[in-house]
């Protein structure tokens, strides 16, 4: 992007939304609301595109819809507000668009024949009180060809006149904006971000995601979404993201497809990563075995605390299972050897670094076996304070582990992620009152 819109800029009344996006929202009395997460517009098929109002995030989770009639002011590094927010969570209507999360990225025609150009940012200006305007687009020039779109690297500003099929688009929608400012999200928030889109939008997004970041992201999301958003990628793409998930949400994932889809994806996933699934599978639902991970910490009784501390550093381990290092006897691949007991983190952060981790080890730590129900399994997690609890077979051979945040997965309501205060048909009529 030029150097003309680093920074919040505006001439007269002419603002650009990329530095408008991520801005904070104060009240009259300067207390600080929200930041601004993005600017709505209703694009018509003739006529400069109306800007509405703002989606501003309040906490982590909730992003609310603020008028553009209770702006007051827009200055560099604040937006001012007329007054209390309507709490009600953001719900997109169909005639609405997005700037940053829908518009940015999305490729159009030049009306002079010149070709195809990528939206980088978008200017939005007031023509009177309460009538705001997307008037200018900053682009870059793009090629086609047999490979796709690519970037040209010239970069101009047009008025909003000398574009077609702003209402459209030229093949699949780019999300580099859209992914860049999401990279310090956490993946349950992404999550929470890609519902919000429509779905062709959260398809393109999630399709141009790294497979780590994809995988994070779909054991996040409900089942349902999680699967159709497999169903939207290649084949051997959809594998490796499944390679990459915690073997106990891959299986989840694959046991609700259907079975030619599941072993078609289960043949071209890694053999180990295929195996562990295959293993998963087996386990009644709602039972530790169905519930638990292959893939916990698991160490030697005559590993040290240096190695414990490494392992549970690796970015792959939750912080659930990351609290608790299973110490068993060779081999360390679950099914593993003998099960022994675990070492705490807080324990061996207290230790020196060679010490023997069969030294400090908890041979008190609770196992249960597979068939063990979601009853017993929070009995324990409450009883003993623990964030995981480690699954063993009938020979007291450690299987793999069960995570706190699992269990509350299945304690709580199956749409427990989206339920929040429902805005009703009125209130979405009388949206664009102020």
């Amino acid at each position: 992007m030029s150097t003309g819109t680093k920074t919040l800029r505006t001439l007269g009344t002419r603002i650009f939304v990329a530095r408008l996006a991520g801005t904070d929202v104060f009240d009259p009395i300067g207390d600080k609301v929200g930041r601004v997460y993005d600017v709505i517009t209703i694009i018509r098929v003739s006529g400069a595109p109306t800007v509405v109002g703002l989606v501003v995030e309040v906490s982590s989770r909730r992003r609310v819809f603020v008028p553009f009639s209770r702006v007051t002011s827009i200055k560099p590094g604040a937006v001012i507000t007329t007054g209390l927010l309507n709490m009600r969570r953001f719900t997109q209507r169909p005639v609405e668009t997005l700037v940053v999360s829908q518009l940015f990225d999305r490729v159009v025609s030049m009306r002079d024949g010149s070709g195809p150009v990528r939206i980088a940012d978008v200017a939005i200006e007031q023509r009177m009180p309460k009538d705001w305007r997307i008037t200018q687009l900053f682009v870059e020039r793009v090629r086609k060809s047999t490979l796709g779109i690519k970037r040209s690297g010239e970069t101009f500003l047009v008025r909003i006149s000398e574009v077609s099929s702003l209402l459209g688009q030229v093949g699949i929608q780019d999300a580099t904006s859209l992914i860049a400012s999401t990279h310090d999200l956490k993946a349950a928030d992404l999550a929470d971000l890609l519902q919000d889109l429509p779905d062709e939008r959260m398809y393109e997004v999630a399709q141009q995601l790294s497979d780590e970041r994809l995988a994070d992201v779909l054991e996040e999301l409900p089942e349902d979404t999680s699967i159709d958003i497999l169903a939207t990628l290649e084949a051997n793409r959809a594998a490796d993201v499944l390679d990459v998930m915690q073997p106990d949400d891959a299986a989840d994932l694959i046991s609700e497809m259907q079975p030619t889809i599941a072993s078609n994806l289960l043949a071209l996933m890694e053999p180990d990563e295929a195996a562990d699934v295959r293993r998963l599978m087996k386990y009644e639902e709602r039972t530790a075995g169905g519930l638990m991970t292959t893939e916990p910490v698991i160490l030697p009784p005559d590993g040290t605390v240096a190695q414990l501390l490494a392992s549970v550093r690796r970015e792959d381990i939750p912080p659930a299972l990351a609290a608790l290092t299973l110490v068993v006897r060779p081999p360390l691949e679950t099914p593993t050897g003998k099960y022994i007991g675990a070492v705490h983190i807080q324990r061996a952060l207290r230790e020196p670094p060679q010490t023997l981790l069969g030294t400090i080890v908890d041979t008190d730590v609770p196992a249960v076996e597979a068939d063990a129900t979601i009853g017993a399994l929070t009995r324990l997690l409450a009883t003993y304070n623990l964030t995981a609890i480690p699954v063993v077979d009938e020979n007291g051979y450690l299987v793999g582990a069960v995570s706190v945040d699992d269990v509350l997965d299945n304690l709580l309501p199956d749409d427990w992620r989206d339920q929040d205060d429902e805005v009703t048909d009125a209130e979405m009529e009388d949206r664009y009152d102020g």
